[in-house]
């Protein structure tokens, strides 16, 4: 058994094998002091994903080491799920998947074993190239917007889609992403959330710091003096009891939403209306903001779709700007607020 192989991608189903042939389970891993430097790996695992979008490198050098590796995907997994937020489910999954890719930049042979656990319709060219079902290529490309990821602008043949190594690793970074967003959140034992506590109190400390880094008030209340000029026009019609296409309420919403408005703060602006609906208006907003579906909330639309959807108004210089692409950019600007983009 490749015990390197494993180590780099825990995610393998031979790397539980792995682990079974050296007498581990979950059991020992949560409560064993043999395992701690498993566990301290995992809460890296986690931590890095939070703060850096990536898995850090740890040195595989030997048996140990690499047995360490492979029991800290498990217990990362079982961090996450205890903190149970969409969010960090989303970043560690982006972070495992990221770290995978850049792996298969010097491990071109590992790619198509990995599909196939994947389930990803795929085999390799004689001329070195990757063919792999349009279908999956369809599945995990829809994300990609740049032109060259169109299905027209591929190299399609009977069915299958011909493409160089470095887009189908990219590819099967969507499709790792993918499965461990499904996998989670695991249904974690309450004995082993308690003796987890301390580790899960460290990731969610940390995933509060980040998510007021990211969050264009940078963790500030609203202010109504930064907020662009359409959502301006589309509050104060909303609170003047205009009725509001649907496009414009979900543009408010889901912007109020990334703003870090909470749902009773967000109703409140609108319960200002003289024919307030509040049990529609409750059910709408819940939806948008993903209180309803217990999830992430939707983000809100670009500027070009604000157009589009003919609720782009009154644009002022800073709108017309060739850097201003997104109404939270234009908040970010505003406030001065400079950190990472959340949209």
């Amino acid at each position: 058994m490749d015990s390197l192989r494993l180590a780099r991608y825990p995610f393998l189903r031979g790397a539980a094998v792995y682990a079974e042939e050296n007498s581990t389970d979950i059991d020992s891993l949560i409560r064993s002091p043999s395992y701690e430097n498993a566990r301290k790996r995992g809460l890296d695992r986690v931590l890095s994903a939070i703060s850096q979008y990536k898995v850090s490198e740890v040195s595989l050098l030997n048996e140990y080491d690499r047995l360490m590796e492979v029991l800290s995907y498990p217990y990362a997994r079982m961090i996450v799920s205890c903190v149970g937020d969409r969010f960090l489910t989303k970043r560690y999954a982006l972070a495992e998947a990221s770290r995978m890719n850049e792996l298969l930049q010097n491990d071109h042979p590992s790619a198509i074993p990995i599909a196939t656990e994947l389930n990803v319709n795929s085999m390799a060219d004689d001329d070195g190239n990757i063919r792999i079902h349009f279908g999956d290529y369809l599945r995990f490309s829809h994300v990609m917007k740049a032109v060259e990821w169109k299905l027209i602008n591929t190299d399609i043949r009977n069915g299958y889609v011909h493409l160089e190594q470095e887009k189908f690793d990219r590819l099967l970074q969507n499709a790792l992403q993918e499965r461990i967003e499904s996998e989670l959140p695991l249904n974690v034992p309450a004995e082993f959330r308690k003796i987890m506590e301390a580790d899960v109190s460290n990731a969610t400390l940390a995933l509060s710091e980040t998510k007021a880094k990211l969050s264009p008030t940078g963790g500030a209340e609203m202010n109504m003096e930064y907020l662009p000029p359409c959502m301006k026009a589309i509050l104060a019609s909303a609170q003047n009891g205009v009725n509001l296409p649907h496009s414009a309420r979900f543009a408010l919403v889901s912007f109020l939403n990334a703003l870090g408005l909470t749902y009773d703060q967000i109703i409140g602006l609108f319960a200002q209306s003289p024919d307030f609906d509040e049990s529609k208006s409750s059910y709408q907003i819940k939806h948008i903001t993903g209180e309803e579906r217990g999830g992430e909330g939707y983000t809100p639309p670009e500027c070009s779709t604000m157009k589009t959807n003919g609720i782009c108004f009154n644009a002022d210089n800073l709108c017309n700007s060739e850097k201003m692409n997104h109404p939270l950019s234009y908040y970010r600007i505003k406030s001065g607020n400079f950190g990472p983009k959340k949209e």
